[in-house]
């Protein structure tokens, strides 16, 4: 991307709009706070973050607001998960409650929150107040609507990550052609999103009252709604999903499933064109890679007996391979246990991800989807070199120019990936702490990619805590790069960006 005869950073403009974002954020404070009081645990921790966030937020939005323009709408994307992640860690610091009392654990827990990561320090649950705990889903819940509202207002607007994709499939046109506004559009697709988190609560509720849920609670409906439609994944139970019955589990997975689905479809879908699914290639190519890995998964676990019903072999398999490939991070058994073919399943599902214009995380569908169609068109150029035959997507050609950028970021993401590994290796060997190699591997996957739980140690029922304090750091920022789909970072640090 060219940035030439272009006007140096506007900082004002992108620090101004972070102040608006820290505004708005003392309303869910403020509101956690009161949960707080009905529970009669301590406000301070709410309370004084929310003072101290309305200051800084006031503060920056009162600097001189112009246009947004690209450069400024990079910086925005960027600075605004950061300040949010400061901002959700304040909490947990003047909590001083269990492994969050620190501040490196604090901002671990809280950067994964607002990724929708769902890695945590926690350990013993416990030991904190469910003040806490709905601070957590909150987190989550505010961080998979922002990614919602920042891909229409403002990704959509500067072409970076998979909006040319989007694009390509007809989805963002049709996002702007749902309202006038982007605004509007933004607040149409919020609309959505919440309908969608009541929906999950009123099912959860549904399921107590006739009985086949019988441990849920009006808490737990409305903290799990706020992690499964922002395929997050954070639980106030220490058991996660295994807390709760069969039928609460197979109604969950709905959820995380249509959390991962493009909205703007979900959108067309309530108003009962049921077409505009069926005919998206990409939500035919989601529906595949799950079912797909699903069977392997089975297979797996009926031929090292792991369960003895098929219930239980259909109902795990499907939950967690949703969860993970969805970057949701639940878990109903603690996977570790599996046989090594069907963890391997699970690691494969990291990498995917759901759909574009999604709450979801990871490389996503879309982007696998220009792969496999580019790979088989140039497998047929070898056979037929003269012939013309552009990469398709729901009937809509690609550009060529976006099949080559698709190519660098699935390969870019590679990189980080090993080079995360490595480091995780080499840092867990220097403080004398031993970690095998696919421990490392499936915790930086998980991290990066914003899964949330991995293998071993960093297990669905296990914690992250036990890693060195330079080892969270990194994944901290790569949480962080992971998010906003590593291309918004990398402009900041390339020298064009800040010339004029």
């Amino acid at each position: 991307m060219s940035f030439a005869g272009e006007l140096r950073v506007d900082w004002a403009t992108s620090l101004s709009l972070v102040g608006t974002v820290l505004k708005a954020l003392t309303v869910p404070l403020v509101g956690t706070a009161l949960v707080a009081l009905w529970y009669r645990e301590p406000l301070a921790p709410f309370l004084a973050t929310a003072v101290l966030t309305l200051a800084a937020g006031v503060a920056l939005e009162r600097l001189d607001r112009d246009d947004l323009g690209i450069r400024e709408g990079f910086l925005m994307v960027a600075l605004t998960w950061l300040a949010i992640a400061v901002v959700g860690a304040v909490p947990f610091l003047i909590a001083s409650e269990g492994n969050l009392a620190t501040p490196v654990n604090a901002l671990f827990e809280s950067t994964s929150g607002v990724t929708t990561t769902g890695a945590t320090v926690v350990e013993n649950f416990d030991a904190h107040g469910r003040s806490i705990h709905l601070w957590r889903s909150l987190l989550q819940w505010m961080g998979g609507l922002g990614i919602l509202v920042i891909a229409v207002a403002v990704l959509s607007q500067l072409s970076i990550g998979g909006a040319q994709l989007m694009e390509t499939e007809s989805q963002t046109q049709d996002v702007n052609k749902l309202t006038p506004s982007i605004e509007a559009t933004a607040r149409l697709l919020g609309w959505l999103y919440a309908g969608l988190t009541g929906l999950m609560v009123a099912t959860w509720l549904a399921l107590g009252a006739v009985g086949l849920g019988p441990e849920v609670t009006l808490y737990d409906a409305v903290a799990h709604a706020f992690t499964a439609v922002s395929t997050a994944g954070f639980s106030p139970r220490a058991e996660s999903l295994g807390a709760f019955s069969p039928a609460v589990q197979w109604a969950t997975i709905p959820f995380m499933f249509l959390g991962a689905t493009n909205f703007v479809l979900l959108y067309h879908l309530t108003r009962g064109n049921l077409s505009r699914l069926v005919d998206s290639d990409e939500f035919r190519f989601y529906l595949a890679v799950v079912l797909g890995l699903t069977g392997l998964t089975a297979g797996f676990l009926v031929a090292s007996d792991q369960f003895t019903r098929i219930e239980q072999v259909a109902r795990h398999s499907l939950f967690q391979v949703v969860s993970i490939l969805t970057t949701t991070g639940y878990a109903t058994v603690d996977f570790v246990d599996w046989s090594p073919a069907a963890k391997h399943m699970l690691f494969l599902a990291m990498f995917s991800g759901g759909m574009a214009g999604s709450t979801t995380c990871s490389i996503k569908t879309l982007r696998w989807l220009v792969v496999v169609k580019s790979f088989r068109r140039d497998l047929f150029r070898e056979v037929h070199p003269d012939a013309i035959r552009p990469v398709r997507l729901s009937g809509q050609v690609v550009d060529e120019e976006v099949v080559r950028d698709v190519y660098a970021y699935v390969l870019l993401s590679g990189i980080i990936f090993v080079l995360l590994t490595v480091f995780v290796v080499t840092d867990a060997a220097r403080v004398g702490n031993g970690i095998g190699e696919f421990e490392a591997m499936g915790a930086s996957a998980a991290t990066f990619l914003n899964v949330g739980p991995a293998f071993g140690d960093a297990g669905p029922y296990g914690s992250y805590v036990g890693f060195p304090w330079t080892t969270k750091a990194a994944f901290i920022l790569l949480m962080w790069i992971g998010r906003i789909e590593i291309i918004p970072v990398l402009v900041l640090l390339t020298p064009a960006f800040w010339r004029s």
